[in-house]
């Protein structure tokens, strides 16, 4: 007979069998927002069906599984035949083609669809952020090819598929098709134009055979890769299938899989070129100016990656403090507690409402739109991915011990949370990449200042920060050195004007006075306590 020590009392349900896009009321404010009204049942729809999926009990334990089972690399078959592939956990598989399904890979050729596709990879990302790589960088390639319309024609219906069709062979026989990327080598790592890669042309035009090392490839399991290689005019992009059309692999040796820190569940590879076949994409000695579109667009995605792991954490927080117990009351309902819950629910908030509108910009595509995206995403992607860790970590921290066991889910989030920061360009290299823009796109800063503009008069910290940031901005003695400091200021008085315009006043309220008018310590949880932090804590709450 059982003991009565082992009965359970005091512990929350497991966050499951729910709709993860309808229970956040911000991710379903800011699709309602940026999509036509025409549109809008057919997004809502298509997303809750999403957030169904997200939620089951089925898929989270695909989640589970495809981390616990990471790839491994065969480089050999038994014959001791050369085939440098990764296999992977079933779990892999069947997220992969969820994700494909869910028109992960398909925004360039539907009707709002960054919108609806930004909203989709951030739910997608609360089940495993590993296979989300492969569709980001699939998603990304389409502008990049879009420079050569003959491969564009020719891959971007297989890129855009909604059919996941898996196993390594030639492309024109297969109904889908995924990409990866190449750049980073052991010598430059974000200096690209450092790379040594070779590219020697060949007889047929725009083909060309490359020598190199490249340190790190994304999703080498994938049909092709764009790569940069130096060819004899400089530095250029190249499109490499894995396999031939005459059904040949081609020469791809996978040197090891990266052992890393969280992202368990997707392959990160070494290879070697070695007489490897390629063909040109855009101009020789163009190659940074035709993959830049691709980067942006990865860049984004690490945005809503971000927003995505920031709002699971906060999800997960939240519910575990709703029904714990302690000294009397909820958690959610100790003043300390609902301070910390709902300082980290406005960093989601904020992270999420900038994220959503970027992707906006994208499906608008008009001049100032573009501009605004130029110096938007480099500061969001620095920004953004940088709260990321520490709300993983605080939000383990509100689980207490439960929060440092595997089983909770936290742990994963936490190992997650850095990478979005680091890849795809680093901190510095983002700020950086702020300041180029207002260097060298006058009009890069007006669409900036015109859209956080919009809020002007409506809150005076957020009109004192934009004063603040004006000020910095005249001032270039020393810049470099103070680009990330301008970096974060760019993002926070955008997130706070996006707030103030479009989200409930305890939350706009909330946010200018912590992250704008310097009303909060260093941690979270240190709110002004006379707010109405019950109200935000309760809109962060995973509730359909």
């Amino acid at each position: 007979m059982a003991g009565s020590t082992h009965t359970v009392t005091n512990q929350p349900p497991p966050l499951v069998g729910y709709d993860v896009f309808t229970a956040d009321r911000v991710l379903t404010g800011a699709v309602e927002r940026h999509t036509a009204p025409g549109l809008l049942d057919e997004v809502r729809g298509e997303l809750a069906a999403l957030g169904r999926t997200c939620g089951s009990a089925q898929v989270q334990e695909w989640g589970a599984e495809a981390n616990e089972h990471p790839p491994e690399l065969r480089t050999h078959d038994r014959y001791g035949h050369r085939v440098d592939e990764v296999a992977f956990h079933p779990a892999w598989h069947r997220l992969l083609g969820k994700g494909v399904s869910a028109g992960l890979t398909a925004a360039w050729t539907r009707p709002g669809g960054h919108v609806r596709r930004a909203a989709a990879f951030l739910l997608w990302t609360q089940v495993d952020a590993g296979n989300c790589c492969p569709l980001s960088m699939t998603h990304a390639a389409v502008p990049a090819l879009r420079t050569d319309p003959a491969l564009a024609a020719e891959w971007e219906p297989r890129l855009t598929s909604m059919v996941y069709d898996q196993g390594l062979r030639p492309a024109d026989r297969k109904a889908g098709a995924l990409f990866g990327m190449g750049m980073t080598e052991k010598q430059g790592g974000s200096d690209v134009r450092a790379n040594t890669t070779s590219a020697r042309p060949l007889a047929e035009a725009g083909t060309y055979e490359l020598t190199g090392h490249k340190w790190f490839c994304s999703a080498p399991m994938s049909d092709g890769f764009l790569v940069l290689a130096q060819a004899p005019e400089g530095l250029t992009c190249f499109l490499v299938p894995r396999v031939l059309a005459d059904g040949t692999r081609n020469v791809f040796l996978l040197q090891r899989l990266k052992d890393k820190l969280g992202n368990r569940s997707n392959a990160s590879g070494e290879v070697e070129f070695d007489g490897t076949w390629a063909r040109r994409v855009g101009e020789e000695g163009r190659g940074v100016r035709t993959i830049i579109d691709m980067v942006a667009a990865t860049r984004l995605d690490c945005v809503l990656g971000s927003a995505g792991l920031m709002r699971q954490a906060v999800a997960q927080a939240v519910h575990h403090c709703s029904y714990r117990e302690t000294f009397g009351a909820k958690l959610a309902d100790q003043p300390l507690m609902r301070n910390v819950l709902a300082d980290l629910a406005l960093e989601s908030e904020a992270a999420t409402t900038l994220a959503l509108r970027l992707a906006a910009a994208l499906d608008d595509g008009g001049e100032q739109e573009r501009a605004l995206l130029r110096i938007a995403v480099p500061a969001a992607k620095y920004w953004v991915t940088k709260r990321c860790p520490p709300v993983a970590v605080e939000a383990a921290e509100c689980l207490g011990g439960n929060g440092y066991v595997e089983e909770s889910g936290l742990p994963r989030l936490v190992r997650e949370s850095p990478l979005n920061s680091i890849w795809e360009g680093a901190g510095n290299v983002q700020a950086l990449d702020v300041l180029r823009a207002l260097r060298r796109e006058p009009g890069a800063l007006n669409a900036y200042l015109q859209e956080v503009g919009a809020a002007r008069g409506a809150d005076h910290r957020l009109d004192g920060a934009i004063k603040g940031l004006l000020t910095e901005l005249a001032d270039l003695d020393g810049i470099e050195g103070r680009a990330r400091r301008l970096a974060e200021r760019l993002a926070l008085v955008l997130q706070g004007s996006l707030l103030v315009r479009f989200a409930p006043p305890e939350v706009a309220d909330a946010f200018c006075a912590s992250r704008l008018g310097g009303d909060a310590g260093a941690s979270f949880g240190t709110l002004p306590s006379t707010l109405p932090l019950a109200a935000v804590v309760e809109r962060a709450r995973p509730v359909s």
